[in-house]
């Protein structure tokens, strides 16, 4: 190996001039062969390559900054295939894609046809389960340990969990569920931040949690001596064990994980190499279900990520405009209407910067709860708010309310109560790909009884929607897209501008020709942001000499008022597309020709839906999600063709 030097950047980084050990591993064999003087230099590297390359594709970095450590030794102390890494939500995977021989496709990260943010089972043999959402990983690998011990193998199976993901209920199911004599190594990453700032009385019991540093050393080999006494030793080891555990437990307190049977080692420093490889053997040697217990800093080595971790968690490509969004109007929009009523509360689950209500948490603190990665408990939290006379608003992605859909049919809709439920990021998202995209909340929640659905698609919509709903009296969804407004769907389809928020409700919002003497051909139905597509699609047609009209639904459910109004802008015999961002199965589409059809409507009109088919639409090649997915304006164009020919 050649000789190197290093320099320190502004970043605080130790940066090899020559880098050469990173480009060499092709494969975790390549690593464990490394020197061991060679493993710092190395951190240093990752931790350069993740500073240069992160911020250009966008992506995770200072949580995958805090693992690099970590994700080294865990490639030298076990043997990944074999043995089975599960990264909870696995954002914080990168490090262990660049050990993995993915280093040189590392530049095409979070983009179409490029490595995936998150671990992905088709893009390689060492990513043995797919992530995306928070507080699965344990009860993913308490599967893998039990299938390995049915099967009689001897490997491991090691999960690396936040802090933040203790927050979330699944996680203590599965720890519930934990067998003596599996060969299950739970690493508890520390780092007092999930996205938002960890909250909680898990998290405050972490904080306490204190180990001296021979205290596991002691302990083995008085528990050695002791059972070697003939006769007398392994009961007067009992003994002891339960006379220090019950002292313990009196001056201390209890150690959650080792009441529930486990071995626990730790807390010692995530980002101390020598420490954590010296766990991590020591866990690989007991053989049986062990929790270690390491603290890292999130953004480690990179001084602007550790000073604001929060703004250094998922970042969007370099030079990626920022602009107002959907979520912090909500937030601005709430505080308003919290000042004109006293009911309203606003609760997140660990997204209070994602969703936006970071504002809301400062102006109204004692209207504001982050009940931490829970968004079943968020969704019945808010039912009981909302039964004992209050007004509670849910922020939470659609993808991760996915995970809400009892609470939201048995405790909330079923009793017809009074919660608000905004759902960020709704349609198709690019990047962080298929676990991200909000293309079924239509389809789970056109099914449940009293809900009405809002779908903004501008800030005077969103507006119009968070009063309107605030009014009724019964359970609400808003779905509205990630990002800002688009000006040119505001300007086509609200000329008058905020005042429209102000005086209407949620309705639909026609956009003709501008020539009003040429007939329109073919009318597009649809709504959301995939909108600007059908504006897209019309100009296309237009260019022929075919003129388009759109019909842009505000709200969806419920259908039978919706298709009433579609209906009676329509002309007659015109051909329809339904266009969506969303899966057909279900949703829009489906469901608002049925009640136009049911209403009598339909009758006369051929028509057509466009919307995503059976797919999670996963981005194979470097383009537009829209054309992933099927549903962009060329694709419309051909479905108009087909309906006019």
């Amino acid at each position: 190996m050649s000789e190197r030097k290093s320099d320190k950047r502004a970043t605080g980084i130790e940066t090899p001039k020559n880098p050469s050990y990173l480009p060499g591993i092709s494969c975790p064999a390549d690593l464990r062969a490394l020197p061991a003087e060679a493993i710092l230099p190395l951190c240093d590297e990752i931790r350069q390559t993740l500073v240069d390359t992160v911020p250009e594709t966008g992506g995770h970095l200072a949580s995958n900054l805090g693992v690099v450590e970590l994700s080294v030794a865990m490639h030298r102390v076990f043997d990944c295939p074999r043995d089975h890494f599960i990264f909870d939500v696995g954002h914080q995977s990168y490090v262990h894609k660049l050990l993995t021989g993915r280093y040189d496709r590392f530049s095409t990260l979070r983009k179409g046809g490029g490595l995936s943010g998150f671990t992905k089972r088709s893009e390689s043999e060492y990513d043995c389960f797919g992530a995306g959402h928070s507080s699965t990983a344990l009860s993913a690998a308490l599967g893998f340990a039990q299938g390995d011990r049915m099967a009689g193998s001897e490997a491991y199976t090691v999960a690396v969990v936040g802090d933040g993901a203790f927050t979330g209920g699944m996680v203590h199911e599965a720890l519930n569920n934990v067998t003596p004599g599996l060969r299950l190594i739970i690493i508890l990453n520390e780092n007092e931040m999930s996205i938002s700032k960890n909250i909680g009385r898990f998290a405050t019991h972490m904080a306490r949690l204190r180990r001296k540093a021979g205290y596991l050393k002691t302990k083995k080999g008085i528990s050695r001596f002791l059972k070697r006494i003939p006769l007398v030793g392994e009961g007067l080891f009992c003994a002891v064990r339960d006379t220090k555990k019950a002292l313990k437990n009196a001056l201390y307190g209890s150690n959650y994980f080792e009441d529930l049977g486990l071995y626990y080692l730790g807390p010692a420093d995530g980002n101390d190499y020598e420490a954590v490889e010296t766990l991590l053997t020591e866990a690989k040697r007991l053989g049986d279900c062990v929790v270690i217990h390491l603290k890292t800093r999130k953004g480690k080595g990179y001084a602007p990520a550790e000073a604001e971790p929060g703004k250094y968690h998922g970042m969007a490509p370099r030079g990626t405009a920022s602009v107002e969004n959907f979520s912090h109007r909500l937030g601005e929009i709430l505080i308003e209407e919290s000042g004109k009523d006293d009911r309203i509360c606003a609760i997140t689950a660990a997204m209070s910067e994602g969703t936006g209500l970071e504002a809301f948490r400062a102006a109204r603190p004692d209207r504001f709860f982050d009940v931490g990665i829970a968004e079943e408990h968020a969704l019945t939290f808010a039912a009981g708010l909302a039964a004992d006379g209050y007004r509670p608003v849910t922020a939470i992605y659609s993808s991760f309310l996915q995970r809400a859909y009892d609470q939201i049919i048995h405790d909330i809709a079923l009793q017809n109560l009074p919660v608000l439920m905004c759902i960020d990021r709704a349609g198709l998202n690019a990047g962080d790909g298929p676990t991200h995209h909000g293309i079924f909340d239509v389809a789970f929640l056109s099914s449940i009884p009293n809900l009405t659905i809002f779908a903004p698609v501008t800030f005077a919509g969103l507006e119009a929607s968070v009063r309107k709903a605030l009014s009724l009296g019964t359970p609400v969804a808003i779905r509205y897209p990630n990002g800002g407004e688009d000006p040119r769907i505001r300007d086509t389809f609200y000329p008058d501008g905020a005042s429209y928020a102000l005086d209407a409700c949620p309705g639909i919002r026609e956009s003709n020709p501008e020539n009003r003497d040429e007939p329109v051909r073919a009318v597009i139905v649809t709504h959301g942001r995939i909108v600007k597509e059908a504006l897209t699609a019309r100009e296309r047609m237009a260019a022929r000499g075919i003129h388009v009209g759109i019909l842009l639904c505000e709200y969806l459910k419920p259908y039978d008022q919706l298709a009433a109004e579609v209906g009676a802008r329509l002309p007659e015999g015109v051909p329809l597309l339904f266009a969506e961002e969303e899966i057909r199965a279900g949703g829009f589409g489906m469901l608002l020709t049925d009640a136009m059809r049911r209403g009598g409507t339909l009758s006369g009109h051929p028509y057509r839906i466009l919307a995503v088919d059976d797919s999670f639409v996963c981005q194979s090649r470097p383009e537009p999600i829209f054309r992933t997915a099927g549903v962009d304006a060329e694709a419309m164009e051909r479905a108009l063709d087909e309906l006019l020919s």
